[in-house]
């Protein structure tokens, strides 16, 4: 079943592969137009903001908070009911070191606030916070894969 979108799309696989295009684009204009400098890293709404363009031309909710309950295998992310709870929790998190700021990530992806596009968004809304409080980013091309096998088999142990 593919999502309902805005490009008319209503196969799955080329709805994939534009939205990749399309996120991909929209995410290096983010960081060369400054469009996320009025927004404070670490917070709900920077990442709101990031989710919103990345996603806007493809997705009507893109930016909102998803109103179905969502699951990765056997793994359920924040049930809709206690959402906007998890996500207030987690932008409260602090975020001064590594850890902190691998943590408050983790939590944010175990919320999982959006219908589609959490993972795309969330890294980009961990560079941020990465950038502004250790000055360090992250080079996603040289570890994505391995980034997501960890993240799945911690949701599949449930460790978190």
């Amino acid at each position: 079943m593919t999502l309902e979108n805005k490009l008319n799309i209503t196969d799955s696989t080329e709805l994939a592969r534009m939205e990749e295009k399309i996120s991909k684009k929209k995410a290096v204009e983010l960081f060369e137009n400054g469009y996320l400098d009025n927004y404070k890293a670490g917070t709900f709404e920077m990442l709101t903001a990031i989710h919103k363009y990345l996603f806007g031309e493809i997705y009507d909710f893109a930016g909102k908070v998803r109103d179905v309950n969502m699951a990765k295998g056997n793994f359920r992310f924040a049930p809709v009911m206690y959402l906007q709870a998890a996500i207030e929790n987690v932008e409260k998190m602090p975020q001064s070191t590594f850890d902190e700021i691998v943590e408050k990530y983790v939590e944010m992806n175990i919320a999982h606030p959006f219908r589609e596009g959490n993972g795309r968004s969330t890294r980009i809304w961990l560079d941020l916070i990465l950038k502004k409080e250790l000055n360090k980013v992250v080079d996603w091309k040289t570890i994505c894969w391995q980034w997501k096998e960890a993240q799945l088999k911690i949701l599949k142990l449930n460790i978190f």
